[in-house]
């Protein structure tokens, strides 16, 4: 007789959350989305980058066709300085990277990506309305309790709440945030507003780089939208949140003496998002009993290498074949299994991600220009993680009888 299935619920309806329902449906098990949002509405004026790492993961949970129509490949990056305009470094991103990573290199809206997995999944897999406010452990499973005093029973919790997770803090206690003394500004402007650009007409992954502060735009939606992020020093605003909004005039002074490229993007933008940028400490224990962390609730990092969805991507295709592979009475073995192999690489790229703000912000001088040299060799320097395969090691290993 084959094993009982176990039964999944899952704790935030985001990238993340929706990837792994999505992977475990794949598997034949059963599982729910509690999604605290009436709605599943996008983080307003966002874009992100899907790396080769990342889109293996679509490949995997039958989503990258579904997205293709609305993401962009840029043709190359374009490392630029701050007030010259002059190319620094430029790579390839198309033919060359996929020819090197098995894989393209997208820019898409966050929207899109959402939309797509949602698609996939089915809206009725997501019970909306869901906030859920403590997991407790049982000796067959857990409880999760919600705010409207309902609660239901499942074989394993995922939490996939994001940095203000529930789930971490109800099994692991409350979890102490990092500020960067920083914070991003960031926004989608409709491209006819920014036809006076002529090097826009290019589909480029744009990164502009000065002193004590950075810019990265790309398109998305098909060409339609610019998407950029601006990090400016700030040890003032610090609130974590994606969904306030700050002042496009300070903006603007912020990047005063900047390349008329920048500013005339900023200079378009009308309402820009703005929050502070945190992290936190890579966590000694991810799961405990059959209860385990994904995405950003597990190892929240700074954006500064592109990498947040992606690894939520990575997370849930790892998570969802080692459950399928599992009995309901073997899911906490699952649990530590994920996280031994998730957890190494992701403590690497919190730290990467740490290290890139600074590079990215340094001075014009003999550190910039040996930070210059380093870019050269990008595509070598970052090919472990653009080239990785998140699945790889589970498909060497034997199945369990």
């Amino acid at each position: 007789m084959a094993p009982k299935r176990p039964y999944v619920a899952v704790v935030g309806g985001g990238i993340g959350g929706l990837a792994v329902a999505i992977g475990l449906r794949r598997q034949g098990i059963e599982v729910v989305v509690h999604e605290q949002a009436r709605e599943l509405a996008p983080h307003r004026g966002a874009g992100i980058a899907i790396g080769a790492n990342g889109h293996r993961a679509l490949r995997d949970l039958g989503v990258a066709g579904r997205l293709a129509a609305a993401a962009v490949e840029p043709v190359r990056a374009d490392f630029r300085h701050w007030r010259t305009g002059r190319s620094m470094v430029t790579h390839a991103l198309t033919g060359m990277y996929e020819e090197r990573f098995k894989a393209p290199f997208w820019t898409v809206e966050r929207a899109a990506v959402q939309q797509a997995l949602l698609a996939e999944l089915g809206a009725d897999r997501v019970r909306l309305g869901a906030r859920c406010t403590e997991v407790a452990q049982t000796g067959a499973g857990a409880v999760l309790r919600f705010a409207d005093g309902t609660e239901t029973e499942a074989d394993a919790v995922v939490g996939a709440d994001g940095i203000h997770s529930a789930v971490r803090d109800s099994v692991f206690g409350p979890d102490e945030a990092v500020f960067s003394g920083t914070s991003g500004y960031r926004a989608l402007v409709p491209m006819d507003r920014l036809g006076h650009i002529p090097e826009l007409a290019e589909r480029v992954l744009w990164l502009w780089l000065g002193p004590g502060r950075h810019f990265i735009a790309y398109p998305v939606a098909d060409g339609a939208a610019l998407n950029f992020l601006a990090v400016v020093p700030d040890t003032e605003w610090t609130i974590e949140s994606w969904s306030t909004e700050g002042d496009g005039a300070d903006l603007l002074a912020a990047f005063d003496g900047w390349h008329p490229f920048v500013t005339e993007i900023l200079a378009a933008c009308e309402r820009p998002g703005r929050w502070a940028l945190y992290d936190r400490e890579p966590r000694r224990m991810w799961s405990s009993g059959r209860v385990t962390l994904l995405g950003d609730a597990a190892h929240a990092m700074l954006p500064h290498h592109g990498q947040g969805a992606n690894q939520s991507l990575e997370d849930a295709v790892v998570l969802a074949h080692l459950l399928g592979r599992a009995g309901a009475d073997e899911v906490a073995t699952a649990l530590r299994s994920y996280e031994q192999l998730r957890r190494p690489r992701t403590r690497l790229l919190q730290a990467g991600s740490r290290k890139n703000a600074t590079c990215f912000q340094l001075p014009d001088g003999a550190e910039a220009r040996a930070r210059n040299e380093r870019l050269t060799r990008l595509p070598e320097d970052l090919a472990w993680i653009h080239g990785h395969d998140a699945l790889g090691p589970l498909r060497s290993a034997p199945t369990p009888a």
